[in-house]
C-alpha cells in the first residue's frame, strides 16, 4: 500500500463518518415524508374541487358523491396536515425522540459523541440505539475501501454514493418494507451516468440491459408468483433496486447479484432471529434489504471475487460486453 493511498482512505474515512450521520436522519426522516405526502394525497382526492371530479366519482361512477362524513372528515384531516410544521431532511434540528432535547452540534460528533453521553441522551438520558454509531463506522469504512481502491477520484465518489444510497435502502427497507422511488431513482441514474462517463468500467450497454433485465427478472418472478398463489410476493421497489444495480455492475451481474442476496438474507434472517425481531411467524422479511446487501458485498469483494466465488452465475458476460 502506498502511503497516498493510506492518507486518502483516511480522509475519505473522516467524510464517510459524516455522510453516515446525516443517512441516519435520511433513512428516519424519508419514509415519515413519504406518508405525509401520501396522507394529503389521500385526503385531497376525497375533497371537492371545482371543475375537477372527485376520484370518489371517478370510481364509483359520475352519479356519485363523496358522502358528506367522509368529506367533512377528508376536510378536517387536510387542515391538520397543513398545520403541521415543516418536516424536511434539514427542517427541525435533530431532536432526541424520548423528550425532544435539541441535540446540540458536540452532541452530534459522529461515534465520539455517542460514546462521550455512553449511548444516552444528555437531558433524559433515554438509551440512544447503537446503530446510529454503527451506520456512521460502516460508512466510513465503505468510504474508505473506495479511496482506497480508487484515490480521492470521481470513480471513488460515485462508488461512494452508491455505498451511501445502499445503505439508506437496506435500513429502510429493513424499518418499513419500503423502498423510497426517490433513493431507487437516483441510484439508477448515478449507475446508468457513471457508466457511460466510463467510472463504472462496465460497458454502457451492459449498464442497460442489466437495468432492463433487473426490472423484467423480478416483475415476471412477482407475476407468477401472484398467478400462481393470489399473493404479491414482493413490491415494485424490489424491481427498481434490482434495475439499479444492474445498471451499476452489468447485466452479466444479475444472477451473482441474486444469488449472494440468498446468502444475505440467511445471515441477516439468523441475525434477526437471535435478536428475537423474529420470534412471531406472521413477521414480513423484505427482500429489499437482501438486494441493497447483496450491492454491498459486491462492492466490498470486488468484480474479480465475485467471479471467483460464483463463476457459473456469468453466462450472460459475453453477450452482454
Amino acid at each position: 500500500m502506498l502511503p497516498s493511498q493510506g492518507v486518502d482512505a483516511a480522509l475519505a474515512g473522516v467524510l464517510g463518518l459524516l455522510v453516515g450521520s446525516f443517512l441516519n436522519v435520511v433513512v428516519y426522516r424519508t419514509p415519515v415524508m413519504m406518508y405525509r405526502q401520501w396522507l394529503g394525497e389521500a385526503v385531497g382526492n376525497l375533497m371537492k374541487v371545482d371543475g375537477v371530479p372527485s376520484l370518489w366519482s371517478l370510481v364509483f361512477g359520475p352519479k356519485t358523491n363523496t358522502p358528506p362524513a367522509l368529506e367533512t372528515a377528508a376536510g378536517e384531516a387536510a387542515k391538520s396536515i397543513d398545520a403541521l410544521p415543516p418536516f424536511s431532511l434539514a427542517r427541525p434540528a435533530s431532536r432526541c425522540g424520548h423528550c425532544g432535547h435539541q441535540i446540540r452540534w458536540y452532541e452530534n460528533v459522529p461515534v465520539l459523541s455517542y460514546l462521550f453521553l455512553r449511548g444516552r441522551c444528555s437531558a433524559c438520558k433515554a438509551s440512544i440505539s447503537p446503530r446510529y454509531p454503527l451506520v456512521e463506522l460502516v460508512t466510513g469504512a465503505l468510504f474508505a475501501l473506495c479511496a482506497w481502491r480508487y484515490g480521492l477520484s470521481p470513480t471513488a465518489a460515485l462508488w461512494a454514493a452508491f455505498a451511501a444510497l445502499l445503505v439508506c435502502q437496506f435500513l429502510i427497507d429493513l424499518d418499513t418494507q419500503y423502498l423510497p422511488d426517490s433513493l431507487n431513482y437516483a441510484l439508477l441514474w448515478l449507475g446508468l451516468i457513471g457508466a457511460a462517463a466510463g467510472l463504472t468500467r462496465v460497458p454502457l450497454a451492459s449498464a442497460v440491459w442489466g437495468a432492463v433485465f433487473g426490472y423484467l427478472g423480478l416483475w415476471l418472478v412477482f407475476h407468477a408468483y401472484r398467478l400462481a398463489t393470489g399473493k404479491e410476493g414482493m413490491g415494485y421497489g424490489d424491481f427498481k433496486l434490482l434495475a439499479a444495480l444492474g445498471a451499476w455492475l452489468g447485466a452479466d451481474y444479475l444472477i451473482a447479484i441474486v444469488l449472494v442476496s440468498s446468502l444475505v438474507g440467511a445471515i441477516l434472517g439468523t441475525v434477526l432471529l437471535v435478536v428475537g425481531k423474529l420470534a412471531h411467524k406472521d413477521v414480513p422479511i423484505s427482500f429489499g434489504p437482501f438486494l441493497a446487501g447483496a450491492g454491498l458485498v459486491c462492492l466490498v469483494a470486488g468484480p474479480d471475487t465475485v467471479r471467483q466465488w460464483i463463476p457459473f452465475a456469468f453466462p450472460l458476460g459475453a453477450l452482454t460486453s
